[in-house]
């Protein structure tokens, strides 16, 4: 990670966002990153829950074992196999049997959409989850997610259709919260024209979030452009200096 583009940020992050909490990033690496692997635990768990502790400066790594939640497995690449009820788990359940979150209308829909899902690259390598103010120069991260109010949110997203043609250069895809900050926005930083992902929609992984608050995923290189123009923006007007007053309330 190059030190100056980390300090340069986080400046302008003070700058035009005040105290507004500092991102995240990911990246998947063959080392730990030099910090102990999240240990499996016994019955439920959840990667979003557990990111609480990353937004307050722990570093955390992952690796296959690491994760127990089948969604989360999916979605960072580590397991893409279905097991057989996870299409009534994600419609409409089997009586006394399989409780159905009635996120799909039927079993055959789930089918249809699990077919699209891509299969990360990760095979051997560790989830490392860091807190962008602390990132130093052998990190290198592919993905930059903020946990935002609608102020900030607002903010980021005319920030990222700042030098676009097209009106669609945020999306927000379907699928489990881990899905929304890790499969999406890591597939689009492969692209020549990366988009950002808005998410945290998932009724599932809402608890684990503050009320209010969703996330905004940002490809690396999208993220590196984004952060060259700030000083140009409408970030240096009188229309956001209106709204920065409301990020605290």
């Amino acid at each position: 990670m190059n030190n100056d583009l980390k300090d340069r940020f986080i400046d302008l992050w003070r700058k035009y966002f005040d105290n507004s909490e500092f991102p995240i990033t990911f990246y998947f690496s063959r080392s730990s990153g030099g910090v102990t692997r999240v240990e499996p635990v016994n019955g439920w768990s959840c990667l979003i829950c557990d990111l609480a502790k990353v937004r307050k400066g722990e570093t955390l790594s992952y690796n296959v074992d690491s994760i127990m939640c089948g969604g989360a497995k999916r979605y960072t690449g580590y397991n893409v196999e279905m097991n057989s009820t996870f299409r009534y788990f994600l419609s409409y359940g089997i009586e006394g049997q399989v409780r159905g979150e009635r996120y799909k209308i039927s079993p055959d829909v789930v089918d249809e959409t699990q077919k699209n899902l891509v299969k990360l690259p990760v095979d051997g390598k560790n989830l490392i989850f860091k807190r962008w103010d602390k990132l130093d120069e052998m990190d290198e991260p592919e993905v930059v997610i903020f946990f935002a109010k609608p102020e900030v949110l607002s903010g980021l997203f005319t920030l990222a259709n700042f030098d676009q043609v097209d009106p669609n250069g945020v999306i927000t895809p379907f699928g489990a919260g881990c899905g929304s900050i890790i499969h999406y926005p890591y597939l689009e930083n492969n692209k020549e024209n990366p988009k950002c992902v808005l998410g945290m929609f998932d009724p599932s992984a809402r608890p684990c979030v503050p009320v209010n608050t969703f996330s905004f995923a940002i490809p690396m290189k999208k993220f590196i452009k984004m952060i060259s123009y700030m000083d140009e923006s409408f970030l240096i007007t009188p229309t956001w200096d209106k709204v920065k007053p409301r990020f605290n309330k």
